[in-house]
């Protein structure tokens, strides 16, 4: 880790995430493929969770008056069942399947959203007769695709943004969520090897960096009315959703449709 560039594209990932971590939420995906271009998959891992871990509870005390505990206390347990299912399955499910199915459900969610802006969708009042199950099943989903391919927000996104939650009790259910399941992934990536000296002496150098873009992106989430917040959503729902559909479909092309995990 020598090359000059590698530490630029470091910042522009923390920077990123913490952009992410502070409001935006989803767009924080970005930041461990940015560091695997320059770096390989399992090194990106284990120099990123530490930084999450680090912004995880300046968001969280930032978001701490704002956020839906009825819907945490349905999703984190499915999300630690989603960690566990990840980290048995580690070498025998297929990264690029997973992104292919959930890009393909992502982008139909996002569509059926920006068709539906015009008119308001059903609160959280107007749940389903289902609907803890569907958030338990949501959260196991986010927790499994976070450890899988670092894919969490699509469905939380998909469960969440119907709810017709306030801009800043929905980025605050958010924060409080995904700071746990990356508390509940930090055993499965010590267990897999993904931390050692040189990892984490550079992720340390990211940690004021971390800290200051999660206030930023707090301070900056809050100059975004709840109409344009809620469009900025579902367009990075979009994106994502297309990024691993073609992630996807050029992973099994290279491997032939077939081949396992290297890590959870």
């Amino acid at each position: 880790m020598t090359d000059p560039v590698f530490y630029v594209v470091m910042a522009i990932a923390v920077i990123i995430l913490g952009l992410s971590k502070g409001g935006f939420a989803g767009i924080g995906m970005a930041s461990t493929p940015l560091v695997a271009a320059f770096t390989d998959p399992l090194t990106a891992a284990g120099l990123m969770l530490p930084i999450m871990l680090i912004q995880d509870p300046v968001a969280v005390f930032l978001y701490r008056r704002s956020f839906c505990p009825r819907l945490l206390r349905v999703m984190i347990p499915g999300g630690l069942i989603g960690v566990l299912a990840a980290y048995v399955l580690a070498t025998s499910v297929p990264e690029w399947g997973v992104k292919v199915v959930l890009g393909a459900v992502s982008v139909i969610f996002a569509g059926w959203q920006l068709l539906g802006l015009v008119r308001r969708l059903p609160g959280a009042a107007s749940a389903p007769r289902y609907d803890r199950l569907l958030g338990g099943l949501a959260g196991a989903a986010s927790g499994f695709t976070s450890a899988i391919a670092h894919a969490g927000p699509p469905p939380f996104q998909i469960y969440v943004m119907p709810k017709g939650l306030r801009k800043e009790v929905y980025v605050g259910t958010s924060v409080i969520f995904f700071a746990a399941v990356n508390l509940m992934k930090l055993p499965s990536f010590a267990a897999l090897g993904l931390f050692n000296r040189e990892t984490l002496a550079v992720s340390a150098l990211y940690l004021p960096l971390a800290v200051a873009s999660s206030w930023a992106g707090a301070r900056l989430v809050r100059h975004v009315d709840a109409d344009r917040f809620r469009l900025i959503i579902t367009l990075i729902l979009l994106a994502i959703g297309c990024i691993l559909l073609l992630q996807g479909v050029a992973e099994a092309g290279l491997r032939g449709g077939h081949g396992s995990l290297d890590r959870a």
